[in-house]
């Protein structure tokens, strides 16, 4: 089986659970020559890591990762790339009142039901902690697509009933994005998302929201056009992070009560290249890059772990509470803002390899 595998040519296999020693991450098809050290991975992973503001989880990790294998002389030598993080904040005790009962929202039943026992210290292999390989392999897949142009940033778009107003999301800035703890490039709406968080929290709860992302300089043919379709790679990509209950592109949902005069984009020369006046399409058409920025948004749950006291069953049925314990993120949005971006930086990464082994000239 390869469910903890994901790509095709550029390929990422994880290891680890939350309460574990640690966590692998195996980067498989980078190509040879592309300078590569431990630094190059340490921005996106702050930018996920736990404890960096008042607003997310207080779990004190470093998140400093070893470069096993795969580089040479600070340059990629084209063989798997291998990164070990150490975990080193447990409070494995936290979790002890939960291991014969069924948290709500969480994937014990599930995981009871598909492997018959399960790690019940922070939800073993289903813990968000295992984001941490896809950060380091994202900053892998990032400085690749850069070297072609090709870069990309999100951003909270809405928490709760706040909303963001950003007329232009193509050019947002990671500035914009990072000046601020709970990402958002609106500022006044920063303000209130982020008093909002505060509140739920203090009210021993949690809050959910939107995460935008934009992908700029995706030349035109990336993508397949049917099983394989760019979309369909980039919604199993981030469908596959925690939390994440929706995935839309372009207009999205809007699409629904469009006429096809009204949603159609229309073709145009652009300079040297061919391009649409619009972009309702998101940047993909018939699943393929069209060359116009790719515009994708997730709704992201609120966080199952709360405070409460909530009513469930035990693993044998019978009727209980469940209060859980330990440091949890009143808001996933801030933290989930670095996790999509390497989620979709993986797909990209794909493609571009994909594309490039199409160049066969007769």
């Amino acid at each position: 089986m390869a469910a903890n595998t994901f790509g095709e040519l550029f390929r990422v296999t994880t290891a680890g659970v939350s309460h574990g020693p640690g966590y692998l991450c195996i980067v498989d098809g980078c190509p040879a020559g592309m300078p590569l050290t431990v630094e190059d991975l340490l921005p996106d992973l702050r930018r996920r890591r736990p404890g960096q503001s008042k607003i997310v989880t207080q779990r004190k990790e470093e998140d400093v990762p070893e470069l096993l294998s795969g580089v040479f002389d600070g340059k990629t030598d084209g063989t798997p790339i291998g990164i070990l993080f150490r975990n080193q904040d447990q409070h494995s005790k936290d979790y002890d009142n939960l291991k014969n009962v069924y948290r709500p929202g969480h994937a014990d039943f599930t995981f009871d039901a598909k492997f018959g026992f399960r790690d019940y210290r922070g939800g073993g292999r289903s813990s968000a902690r295992e984001t941490i390989c896809r950060g380091a392999a994202g900053a892998i897949a990032k400085k690749l697509l850069a070297t072609q142009g090709v870069d990309l940033v999100g951003y909270v778009s809405q928490v709760g009933t706040v909303h963001a107003q950003v007329p232009d999301p193509t050019v947002v800035t990671l500035e914009q994005v990072e000046s601020n703890p709970v990402r958002c490039p609106d500022f006044q709406a920063a303000e209130q998302m982020i008093e909002l968080i505060e509140a739920i929290r203090k009210d021993q709860d949690s809050i959910g929201g939107i995460a935008s992302f934009i992908i700029r300089g995706v030349p035109a043919g990336w993508g397949e056009p049917v099983f394989d379709k760019l979309k369909a790679d980039l919604a199993k990509a981030l469908l596959s992070l925690p939390a994440v209950m929706a995935f839309e592109y372009g207009a999205g949902f809007a699409v629904a009560s469009s006429r096809g005069s009204e949603n159609n984009d229309y073709f145009t020369r652009k300079g040297d290249r061919i391009g649409t006046i619009t972009n309702r399409h998101g940047g993909m058409l018939g699943g393929i890059s069209s060359g116009e920025p790719i515009y994708l948004r997730v709704a992201i749950k609120p966080t199952s772990s709360i405070p409460r006291v909530q009513p469930t069953v035990t693993q044998s049925g019978e009727p209980a509470t469940v209060q859980v314990r330990g440091r949890h993120d009143p808001c996933l949005l801030p933290r989930f803002v670095p996790m999509g971006e390497a989620m979709i930086a993986l797909v990209l990464a794909d493609h571009l390899l994909r594309h490039r082994s199409r160049d066969f000239q007769f």
